[in-house]
């Protein structure tokens, strides 16, 4: 029996296959573990943690799949303009990790390193969804404001503390930064 004819049912080859591999049947042992192999990888990727969201009038939408490699709130003083907040909730992605369908319009700014800030938003509607330039930098920034399920957005970091305002209160569990992490 082929390695091939390995079914989803209980029944058939796979049935015995399982009762050949009990007796030495090499060959049906190794198919046995390719099968559990695959289907655990195909579990982990339906599992893996999915972000979606987009701007208020839905033109520009993203999908980030699995864990952030950071995520916080920035208190600096362009994020603060940018947003009229008194920070920006983000979510630091792999470039990978990020599908964005619909147009943006990027802000470029200098950033606190010298190096261009781009922050993207929705030509249409104005919202304020992504930071990083879509399809060159290896991060992508989510801002968390712009997620459907805003409950998936878990917080570590507070960066830029030394200029915030009184008013915006870091929230005790966040670890903060006066600028950066190194």
């Amino acid at each position: 029996m082929s390695a091939d004819n390995l079914g989803s049912s209980g029944s058939g080859p796979r049935r015995y296959c399982r009762a050949a591999a009990k007796s030495g049947h090499a060959q049906c042992d190794r198919a046995l573990l390719r099968l559990h192999r695959s289907r655990m990888s195909m579990m982990t990727k339906e599992s893996a943690q999915r972000y979606v969201g987009g701007c208020l009038c839905g033109a520009l939408r993203y999908e980030a799949t699995g864990e952030p490699l950071y995520a916080g709130h920035c208190y600096c003083a362009d994020c603060r303009k940018a947003s009229g907040a008194g920070f920006v909730p983000f979510m630091g992605f792999a470039s990978s990790a990020v599908r964005v369908s619909g147009q943006t319009r990027a802000f470029r700014s200098k950033s606190a390193k010298g190096t261009d800030a781009v922050r993207n938003f929705c030509p249409t509607c104005s919202s304020l969804v992504l930071g990083g330039e879509v399809g060159k930098d290896a991060e992508i920034t989510i801002y968390a404001g712009s997620l459907d399920d805003p409950s998936s957005f878990r917080p570590t970091i507070a960066i830029f503390t030394r200029g915030r305002p009184a008013w915006a209160v870091i929230p005790p569990q966040l670890k903060m930064f006066e600028t950066t992490p190194s």
